[in-house]
């Protein structure tokens, strides 16, 4: 999925100190003293870092590829990943795991990792993201298959809310041929999961 339609490249970090100086005041803090007085340029850098994905293209990683004959399954396991729940801008984190089978084109281990680093650096739900990288390896490098497994903690559930910390969300994605033949769907989710299933 490309970057959203924005007239802009970057955060606005002016506007995200504002803001969080506001917040601040809000919740009954002086922003002025001096364990605050750099937080809302702080937390503006970090937005910077952590909505990168709004702004880049996470596909353009899977045009260089490399012709290959080869058709067995790739797959690629606990590729870390941290990204921001949209509903209450708080972190979950965890890990990804990737399987495709090639159609004559294989790209490389990092450009896969990549692709999900960008994916999930912006405001997400976990459901989206594991859509969003299956379909764009799928479309990129033409594939026969795709199967994606994300599973991953949530702090907007660990933190605050119902507190259990130590739950875990897993997600999947199938396209092609692991979701319309069983036998590869199986073989992958044992393959992606270390034979745990899902």
């Amino acid at each position: 999925m490309a970057p959203m339609d924005k007239k802009k490249d970057a955060v606005d970090k002016v506007a995200i100190e504002q803001a969080v100086r506001q917040i601040l005041v809000a919740v009954g803090e002086d922003p002025d003293r001096e364990g605050l007085k750099n937080t809302p340029s702080r937390v503006a850098r970090m937005y910077e870092e952590l909505f990168m994905g709004l702004y880049k293209d996470a596909s353009v990683h899977l045009d260089v590829g490399f012709s290959e004959q080869y058709d067995e399954m790739v797959v690629l396991r606990d590729i870390s990943f941290y990204s921001m729940c949209e509903h209450h801008l708080l972190p979950f984190m965890g890990k990804a795991h990737i399987a495709y089978l090639p159609r004559g084109k294989v790209v490389g281990l990092s450009k896969l990792a990549r692709v999900v680093e960008l994916c999930a650096r912006r405001p997400q739900l976990q459901e989206r993201l594991t859509q969003q990288i299956a379909d764009m390896i799928m479309n990129k490098l033409d594939a026969k298959g795709c199967a994606v497994i994300l599973e991953a903690s949530h702090t907007c559930m660990t933190i605050r809310g119902v507190r259990k910390p130590g739950a875990e969300m897993v997600t999947s994605a199938m396209r092609g041929t692991f979701k319309s033949n069983l036998a590869t769907r199986t073989e992958a989710i044992n393959l992606l999961t270390g034979g745990r299933g899902v």
